[in-house]
C-alpha cells in the first residue's frame, strides 16, 4: 500500500535514536514501535511494499500522540507530524483499522454533527449541566463541569469598524471554558486593542480531524475559519492546538489566500508580546508552567507565555524538557491507558516544581488544561492569569 507520503521526507530519518528520550510513548514503553524512528521504519516498510498495511501497523500509528517532541529534537528536521497526519489520511482513505460500530458512530456524530456545528455543540453541553446537576454523569476529563452561566452569556467585545484583532473562539473551548475567552478579550482591550469576533462559519478549526486523518474534513472548516475573518487584521487563538493548526493551513489547502490567512495567526501569549502588555500589578503568586506540545514543538512560542507573565508571577519551570502531559486533543479518549501513564509522569513533575504547595500550574491549551485538572491540578491559562493581575484604572 502506497501511504502517499513525500519520499524526501520519510528518507531523512536516520535513526540516530536523539528523539527517543523525547517521545512519551517511548519513554511509557520502552518499545522501538512506540518511538519516532520506529514509526517512521514501520512507514517506509509499508510504503515500499516490504511490509503490510495490517493491524499492528495501524496500532503504531494510532498509539502516537503526535506531541512532536521528536521534530525538536531531530538533527535532521524530519517533519514527523506531517509523516503522521499523512498516514493517518492514509490509513483512513483506505479503510485501515477495524473500529467497533459504537465508535465508529460516536467518531461520525462527533466529528461530522458536532464539532462543525456551534448549536448542536451548545444544546449538548446544555444536556450535560442537567445530568451533571442530577448526578447522572460524573465530571471526568472527558467531561468537565460545565457552567450553566457561561452558556447563557456570549461572548461581548466593543463595537469597532476596523478592528486590531479578532480572537478564535473555536468549538469545544468556546462551550467548556468560555471564561478563558471573556479573560482574553479583557486584556486584550486593556492593551487599547479593538477585538473582534469572527462572522458566521468559525464553528471548529478542523485541528482534531486533521489529527484523526479527517483531512477533507479538516479542508472544508479552515475554509470556513478562513472566510470568517476577512481583512488584515491579526488572528488571535488562545488555544495551542488550534492555533498550530491554523498556522499551518497554506500547507492544508495549497492557495496562497490559505498561506496569507496563516500569516496573521499569533498565539495569545505571542500577540500580547507583539502588542505590548497592559500594567500589571504583581500577584505574589508563583505558578508552574506546563507547555502545551503544540505550542512548544509547532508553533515555538512558548517562551511568551513565561514573558507576559513574569511582570507579575515568579515562574517555575519543571525538569522534564517539556515532555507531553498524554492529553493530545482525542488521545485522552481513544488511548487511556496511554494516556493516563503519560499524564502521571507530567503531574509527578509539576508537584515537584511546585515544592511544598499544591501547584498552580498555567497551560495554554484546553485539552491539556481538562487532562491535568482531572488528575487533581489548579490549573490557569495565561490569559486568565494576566487578567487577574491587571491594574485598575485610576477610577475604580
Amino acid at each position: 500500500m502506497n501511504l502517499g507520503l513525500d519520499g524526501d521526507e520519510l528518507v531523512a530519518c536516520v535513526a540516530c535514536g536523539l528523539c527517543l528520550p523525547h517521545c512519551p510513548t517511548y519513554r511509557v514503553t520502552g518499545l522501538e514501535s512506540a518511538s519516532p524512528r520506529g514509526r517512521i521504519a514501520a512507514m517506509r516498510a509499508v510504503q515500499t511494499g516490504i511490509a503490510p498495511m495490517n493491524e499492528t501497523f495501524v496500532r503504531f500509528m494510532e498509539e502516537c500522540v503526535q506531541c512532536r517532541g521528536c521534530e525538536a529534537a531531530c538533527p535532521s528536521n524530519v517533519p514527523f507530524g506531517h509523516l503522521m497526519e499523512d498516514t493517518r489520511a492514509a490509513l483512513r482513505d483506505h479503510g485501515g483499522g477495524r473500529r467497533s460500530a459504537v465508535r465508529r458512530a460516536a467518531e461520525w456524530f462527533g466529528y461530522r454533527v458536532a464539532l462543525p456545528r456551534h448549536s448542536v455543540l451548545v444544546a449538548l453541553s446544555w444536556v450535560l449541566v442537567v445530568l451533571q446537576r442530577a448526578h447522572l454523569l460524573p465530571t471526568r476529563a472527558a467531561v468537565p463541569a460545565i457552567s450553566a452561566r457561561d452558556l447563557r452569556r456570549p461572548l461581548i467585545v466593543r463595537a469597532s469598524a476596523t478592528p486590531d484583532a479578532y480572537l478564535f473562539p473555536g468549538c469545544v473551548m468556546d462551550v467548556w471554558q468560555r471564561e478563558v475567552h471573556r479573560a482574553a478579550i479583557r486584556v486584550m482591550e486593556a492593551s487599547g486593542a479593538a477585538v473582534a469576533l469572527p462572522t458566521r462559519g468559525a464553528d471548529c478549526c478542523g485541528a482534531l480531524h486533521l489529527h484523526a486523518g479527517r483531512r477533507d474534513e479538516a479542508r472544508r472548516l479552515a475554509r470556513r475559519v478562513i472566510a470568517s475573518m476577512p481583512g488584515s487584521a491579526a488572528i488571535v487563538v488562545d488555544s495551542a492546538g488550534c492555533g498550530a493548526a491554523m498556522k499551518d493551513y497554506g500547507r492544508l489547502l495549497g492557495t496562497d489566500e490559505a498561506r496569507a490567512f496563516s500569516a496573521r495567526v499569533r498565539d495569545f501569549s505571542e500577540w500580547i508580546v507583539e502588542r505590548g502588555c497592559p500594567p500589571l500589578r504583581s500577584s505574589g503568586t508563583a505558578v508552574v508552567v506546563q507547555d502545551p506540545c503544540h505550542l512548544r514543538h509547532v508553533q515555538r512560542r512558548a517562551h511568551d507565555v513565561r514573558t507576559v507573565l513574569a511582570g507579575a508571577y515568579e515562574i517555575r519551570e519543571t525538569d522534564d524538557e517539556g515532555l507531553c502531559c498524554g492529553a493530545g486533543g482525542a488521545y485522552a479518549l481513544t488511548q487511556p491507558g496511554l494516556s493516563n501513564e503519560i499524564r502521571d509522569r507530567k503531574v509527578r513533575e509539576l508537584r515537584a516544581a511546585g515544592g511544598n504547595e499544591p501547584p498552580v500550574v498555567v497551560s495554554a491549551n484546553p485539552g491539556c488544561s481538562l487532562h491535568l485538572r482531572a488528575a487533581g491540578l489548579t490549573v490557569k491559562h495565561p490569559a486568565e492569569l494576566l487578567a487577574d493581575a491587571l491594574e485598575e484604572p485610576p477610577d475604580g
